[in-house]
């Protein structure tokens, strides 16, 4: 941490200061963010400490900072599960501003990346973007061919800052979580871990234009939706050339009543969209705001902006899947039983409670109607539930409930009454019941017999291997014992009181042989003139009460 603070002293005073500036100054000296001589601001300050007071000032500050805090805050504005209400309403409002990017350095960004001139690459370049954010501009053009483009234009200099703010964020993160324990509560470092895979996806036009062409191969046999195509040729990691998709905003809903569209059918197109990209394929767009989602002609969608998108494993969707349908069939115990297959109970939780908890929050939705169920909000409060027992929720289902939240917002404003509750529970029931379909059942069979195969494989060689150490006698066994001297202390008093109670129990059976034996053959029992038998009980009585004497005071009765 002091390395960063060292490398970068600007940065790293600019952040402590907007935090001070907005009323953090406590909790800065408290947690050993900020010294006396580091922050212009008076270390005593008289602030609101409500929860809504708490969430605006932070949502200030990150303004402040920049599009690296933005983002940063925009995730945390989705982490319903772990941040009050009250905080995540104000980062909800975090916007992606920036000033116009002077038109000279947006020439100069494309002609240096293209490695021509800007009336070689285009017949018309609108020099008056069409929209600006913290990361670059979108400038409309036309091609020599005579087609229209959208043209996104990264600012200059922008991956350095970028990269210097994750590191100091890194930093933060990896402190704040060693000495506070909301930061540990509220895996702040985990938060920071997806700013930064968020920030490189979008730092990377190359990428994004990818991510784009992935998602619309999942729809090349479907006309009712629509995505721009790249134009490769001028596109690199700065500069990002697309077809220009016009069409009516998503959320634009009186328009798209005077155009004549069918708003409940298009509710209907775009969850079975994005559905199909979560549940079936498991590449989906991840940010599917009203200004990312447009209305052409014949009620098509048209997806637009592909920098936030979310991966999901085949073991991630079919687990998610079986949530939808426990959740829909009210099964809690069958869903405690999906968290035990994603690996997320472990021997410290309480699995009867865990059930407990969610029986009651089905219960709280029992008597309403499945199609006035949100399906996200629904999902966060199991995450609250399952967080509440100290189970990690991964991060990607983290960003699939952040998806259907904004999803469910799109789909309201289209049609109040739709449900996608209903639309994602057949999908769901595919997704499980593709487990015992007989493809999959002979796919993961021959899977089975690969890896038995490859263990059966190695196992000679293997015993062979442990065979030989053991010939060699090099089998050693490494035991760690706290206090070991203690216990060897012990285990020593130990031992010696067996070995003279073995001792004595010997004493007292020779004795007891040369009685009966003795008596048996009528021989007097005394040798040079001394009682034999005699001593020798009375040595073997006395031995018997120090024993019992040295039981008692080692309280071991």
């Amino acid at each position: 941490m002091l390395g960063r603070r060292i490398r970068h002293t600007k940065r790293y005073r600019e952040i402590v200061n907007a935090l001070m500036k907005n009323g953090f100054s406590h909790f800065l000296f408290r947690v050993g963010l900020a010294d006396r001589g580091l922050a212009k601001v008076a270390k005593s300050e008289d602030v609101n400490t409500s929860l809504k007071s708490i969430g605006k000032r932070l949502r200030y500050a990150l303004q402040e900072l920049g599009p690296t805090a933005i983002k940063l805050g925009q995730i945390a504005s989705t982490r319903y599960d772990t941040l009050p209400d009250e905080i995540t309403a104000e980062l909800e409002k975090l916007l992606d501003h920036a000033p116009v990017l002077d038109f000279e350095h947006v020439q100069h960004t494309l002609e240096t990346e293209l490695d021509d001139s800007l009336d070689n690459l285009f017949d018309y370049f609108d020099p008056e973007p069409i929209a600006t954010a913290s990361i670059g501009q979108v400038h409309g053009a036309r091609l020599h061919s005579g087609e229209d483009v959208v043209v996104k234009v990264q600012r200059p200099g922008l991956k350095p800052k970028m990269e210097t703010d994750l590191e100091i964020l890194h930093g933060i993160g990896d402190m704040l979580e060693e000495r506070t324990l909301w930061a540990k509560r509220y895996r702040v470092c985990d938060m920071i871990d997806e700013v930064s895979d968020i920030l490189t996806n979008e730092l990377d036009y190359i990428m994004e234009g990818r991510s784009g062409a992935q998602i619309a191969k999942q729809f090349e046999d479907q006309t009712f939706v629509k995505f721009p195509d790249i134009y490769w040729d001028l596109t690199t990691s700065k500069v990002l050339t697309m077809e220009k998709v016009t069409g009516i905003k998503v959320s634009d809903i009186e328009a798209l009543d005077e155009a004549g569209y069918d708003r409940q059918l298009i509710a209907k197109r775009l969850s079975n969209a994005m559905l199909q990209q979560i549940l079936q394929n498991g590449f989906f767009h991840a940010d599917p705001h009203s200004g990312n989602i447009h209305i052409l002609p014949k009620n098509t969608i048209a997806f637009l902006d592909f920098g936030e998108t979310g991966h999901v494993s085949e073991k991630l969707k079919r687990n998610f899947g079986s949530i939808i349908v426990n959740l829909y069939q009210g099964d809690s115990r069958a869903m405690v039983k999906t968290f035990s297959k994603m690996d997320l109970i472990d021997e410290k939780t309480d699995i009867d409670a865990l059930q407990r908890d969610l029986d009651k929050l089905h219960m709280q939705y029992e008597s309403i109607k499945l199609r006035e169920l949100s399906l996200g909000q629904i999902i966060v409060r199991i995450f609250e539930v399952v967080y509440h027992h100290h189970i990690k929720i991964p991060m990607e289902m983290v960003m699939i409930s952040k998806t259907i939240l904004t999803l469910e917002g799109v789909l309201g404003r289209l049609d109040p009454d739709f449900s996608l509750m209903n639309e994602a529970e057949p999908f769901a029931r595919r997704l499980v019941m593709k487990r015992y379909h007989p493809n999959e059942i002979f796919r993961n069979t021959l899977r089975s017999i690969s890896d038995n195969v490859d263990i059966l494989t190695d196992l000679p060689t293997d015993v062979k291997d442990v065979l030989s150490v053991l010939k060699k006698g090099r089998v050693g066994l490494d035991i760690n014992v706290k206090h070991v001297n203690e216990v060897m202390r012990r285990l020593d008093k130990i031992s010696n009181r067996i070995a003279f109670s073995i001792l004595m129990l010997a004493f007292s059976i020779i004795m007891a042989g040369l009685i009966i034996g003795m008596a048996f053959v009528g021989q007097n029992t005394v040798i040079w003139e001394l009682p034999i038998i005699e001593i020798g009980a009375i040595i073997a009585l006395m031995m018997f009460i120090l024993m019992v004497i040295i039981i008692i005071r080692s309280n071991r009765m």
